[in-house]
């Protein structure tokens, strides 16, 4: 090559470095599956609050392995379809590890796109237990599982004098499964489900079932679904004259919920992960959230940032963004401290002890129940 031509190139190199601008930093990009669309974007929007609140305190302080994080969000929907779709765009865009994961349903099959790519993937609360045979390993669930919620479930039943009981379900993923598991250990301890119904997604007018719940009168009403719907069934169980005991499942944890039903939903009971407000450990974590997105953190916001901080761990002890080196590093994990407290796995990858409280609608807003039944009550 002549001089001349050399120089040139050199010339037009050197243009293009200057016309890039300043080297960018290394960054560790972290998907983020939550849904930002559809009935339950609410939880979704908190839960992505919550995982970039917490890489940004991350970054503050260095990183990882001396990277910043970069947060990627994939919109789930609540939808498997949409799920698996935003799945397969974060594996292409080549995430170090995944957290999030809310409707179990739309959880479920993302477990085999990221299982083919050996993602590491944190599930902060989906807890469905048909996750727990389709994990190729490479999942890890810190929300404890529908067999908590029903322990939970069944000993509040027991302790307030309940022996009569309806289920009301969507067919999905999530609420199948705990009306499923629900009906099994009620009748098991000699009870009877005098109702056990289907419902669909959306449905706006539950005539017929407040009906047959009149003629049948169980004690307690559990519904095992979501709070979008599960407000208007509450509503209109009590405009239809049941004034039994009425339970909800963890996906109704829900401020959103009061609005919806207004003074109908006063003495319902919902099962819930301990939500921030009643964790002692979360108070700097709800003083900075207020102040970042100026509103109160979500029900699954705590276990989010909790989840964001777990994989910047795993990440921090693998040494490395191997994906396989990190899934070993969270395998290892042994009581992580989270505000949501200790965190550890069974051999399964779903946590170690169970973190399920009961709630009680009380005065327009959940309280914590310490009454006969709740989990630690004498």
């Amino acid at each position: 090559m002549k001089k001349g031509v050399i120089l040139a190139a050199a010339g037009l190199l050197a243009l293009g470095l200057a016309d890039a601008g300043p080297a960018r930093a290394a960054e560790i990009t972290i998907g983020a599956q939550v849904p930002t669309s559809g009935s339950e974007a609410p939880y979704g929007i908190d839960m992505l609050n919550a995982i970039r609140m917490a890489a940004g305190e991350i970054n503050a302080k260095g990183g990882v392995l001396g990277e910043k994080i970069d947060i990627l969000p994939g919109d789930s929907a609540c939808d498997p379809q949409a799920a698996v779709n935003a799945a397969s765009k974060l594996v292409s865009q080549g995430v170090t590890g995944v957290v999030g994961g809310y409707c179990s349903g739309a959880t479920l099959p993302t477990l085999k796109v990221y299982g083919d790519a050996h993602v590491p993937f944190v599930i902060t609360a989906s807890n469905s237990t048909e996750l727990i045979g389709a994990n190729p390993g490479n999942a890890f669930m810190i929300n404890s599982t529908g067999f908590d919620q029903v322990k939970t479930a069944v000993n509040l039943f027991k302790a307030r004098g309940i022996k009569t009981l309806a289920i009301i379900n969507e067919g999905d993923a999530y609420s199948a499964n705990l009306a499923e598991l629900t009906r099994t250990a009620w009748e098991k301890l000699g009870n009877k489900v005098v109702d056990y119904e289907v419902v669909s997604k959306g449905q706006q007018d539950f005539s017929p079932v407040v009906t047959r719940i009149r003629q049948r009168n169980p004690d307690a009403v559990f519904w095992t679904a979501y709070y979008a719907d599960g407000a208007l069934l509450i509503k209109q169980l009590r405009q239809g004259g049941y004034a039994g005991m009425i339970a909800l499942g963890d996906g109704n944890n829900s401020p959103k919920l009061f609005q919806l039903a207004g003074a109908a939903a006063e003495g319902v009971f919902c099962f819930s992960n301990p939500t921030a407000n009643f964790l002692p450990e979360a108070k700097t974590f709800i003083e900075n959230y207020q102040k970042q997105f100026h509103q109160p953190p979500g029900p699954y916001s705590a276990l989010s940032y909790d989840g964001m901080m777990l994989m910047a761990h795993a990440i921090t002890v693998a040494g490395s963004t191997d994906r396989m080196k990190i899934i070993a590093a969270l395998k290892q994990t042994d009581n992580f401290p989270g505000i949501s407290g200790p965190i550890s796995f069974t051999p399964q990858n779903t946590l170690a002890r169970s973190n399920f409280v009961v709630l009680l609608a009380k005065g327009g807003q959940w309280t914590l129940y310490t009454g006969p039944g709740a989990p630690g009550a004498k």
